[in-house]
């Protein structure tokens, strides 16, 4: 037997490793609606609860090898194939912005603080609504410098340069989230950490970055990072800091830029990923297009993929 096989979901074809469900397969690559999340139930296929015996003889030599070679480096982390724990519930924090920052040309970080503190892990998404303006999907994350207060919650948030309605936020304006939602999360345990952010995206990488880097420092890690306009690459104090724990692999780039730095890279982020392995776990998040090709990418390999995409 192949260490992949062949799949058709909904008319697309998904590349499945071996030791893997079908329905965990197309869950990851965003084939199919992650029921999981909107319901809390348990999918079939999403592994065994805990204190259930697994069917004698029936599971796969290869699926249960690599889970007894990962149990140990991370006594109760869940595993790749296995249940995970529920999605935190839906939550409904108001407070005020008490911080407006520009980053960038194209990127405001905002600061909310909150009456009680927010709910959700790295890399969930919330429904933001600032009193006046539509109601966005954001990332909440940290500031660059990797700082926040308990009751904070922070974003990076695109902006058009020549004129936003964001350009009218003013300090101690109410917020409203209801959250958390999406499944890009930060799941520890499991193969190499590929993390992807494209523009603002940043933000929600960041947040799983810096989780990762405390939770498992041991764990290897590749960033690439992108903007339309190098000079929306804002994110230069975040990227010392995972130099400084130990990333050894980061990666610069942008569509465009007169003013390119050496180390900034051109070209789409897609085209400057590391060589993705059938083991590593990939979390995207930017625009449609940026995570669509990551996923298709991922797919070719059979990697797992986590998509948050950025209004």
């Amino acid at each position: 037997m192949g260490a992949r096989c062949s799949l058709v979901v909904n008319g697309r074809s998904v590349r499945v490793s071996t030791g893997d469900t079908p329905l965990e397969a197309a869950l990851a690559e965003g084939m199919i609606a992650p029921l999981q999340a909107q319901s809390g139930n348990l999918l079939a296929g999403q592994g065994i609860a805990q204190g259930s015996a697994a069917p004698s003889g029936r599971r796969h030599p290869a699926r249960r090898a690599r889970a007894e070679a990962l149990r140990p480096a991370l006594p109760g982390a869940p595993i790749q194939g296995q249940e995970e724990a529920p999605p935190p519930p839906v939550a409904v924090r108001k407070g005020t912005v008490t911080e407006i920052r520009r980053l960038s040309p194209g990127i405001l970080e905002i600061v909310a603080t909150l009456t009680r503190r927010p709910t959700g892990e790295p890399g969930h998404q919330a429904l933001v609504t600032f009193a006046g303006l539509p109601t966005r999907t954001l990332s909440p994350t940290l500031r660059v410098d990797g700082t926040t207060e308990i009751n904070d919650v922070v974003f990076h948030v695109a902006r058009d340069p020549e004129g936003d309605p964001l350009d009218g936020l003013r300090l101690d304006q109410p917020v409203r989230l209801k959250g958390p939602v999406g499944r890009g999360q930060y799941r520890p345990g499991g193969g190499r950490l590929v993390l992807v952010a494209a523009g603002a995206g940043f933000g929600a990488i960041w947040a799983i970055a810096r989780a990762a880097r405390y939770v498992e420092p041991a764990r290897e890690m590749a960033l690439a990072v992108g903007a339309r306009d190098a000079l929306d690459l804002y994110m230069r104090e975040s990227l010392d800091w995972l130099r400084r724990t130990g990333v050894g692999r980061i990666v610069l780039c942008a569509d465009r830029g007169r003013q390119r730095p050496p180390d900034v890279r051109s070209g789409p982020l897609s085209a400057h990923l590391p060589s993705l392995r059938a083991t590593d776990v990939v979390h995207v998040a930017g625009d449609h297009s940026t995570v669509g090709a990551v996923q298709v990418l991922a797919a070719a390999v059979g990697a797992r993929c986590y998509p948050i995409v950025i209004d």
